[in-house]
């Protein structure tokens, strides 16, 4: 792994929250906002220049245009929401790209996971009881993808504390 224990401990507690918020939007609403993309940019923006070197964070910032690209057309086919092409555009600044076969494995595993734990909590009475105004829990065919990439760049910045 190319992310090192330093630029974790710099872009994980300010990407945490954003991440989980993100999540429970889009598990309660079926909505990823602008707003917290923005955020989740922002953090990498001022914090990735704190744990990157310069020209490696020019380069992370490139990465953000291309999976904006990607996702955009993705998109337009019908293959994502807008929402979530938007969140991966933000996640991917934080990803080295030496690291991106296994952060696509990863979020393979965690979209695989978070799928099945989701199928499972929505025939869960206590959970359903408590969480009735979720979206997600009625939303067909769609999935909320926040929750698998929130998961995938938490895991991934926690992996680089313990790259050591």
């Amino acid at each position: 792994m190319d992310i090192t224990t330093q630029q974790a401990i710099w872009l994980l507690p300010p990407a945490l929250p954003v991440a989980l918020w993100i999540a429970y939007s889009d598990l309660k609403f079926m909505k990823i906002t602008n707003k917290a993309v923005l955020i989740l940019v922002g953090v990498f923006v001022v914090f990735g220049l704190i744990a990157l070197p310069l020209e490696t964070w020019l380069w992370r910032l490139s990465h953000l245009l291309i999976v904006l690209a990607i996702g955009f057309v993705a998109s337009s086919l019908g293959l994502v929401g807008g929402g979530d092409a938007k969140y991966a555009a933000a996640i991917a600044p934080f990803v080295a790209f030496s690291d991106l076969r296994m952060v696509l494995i990863l979020f393979a595993v965690m979209l695989l996971s978070a799928l099945v734990v989701h199928k499972i909590a929505a025939r869960i009475p206590a959970i359903r009881s408590r969480t009735p105004d979720w979206k997600s829990w009625s939303a067909g065919k769609d999935f909320p993808m926040g929750l698998a990439l929130s998961g995938t760049l938490i895991t991934y910045l926690f992996a680089g504390l313990l790259a050591g």
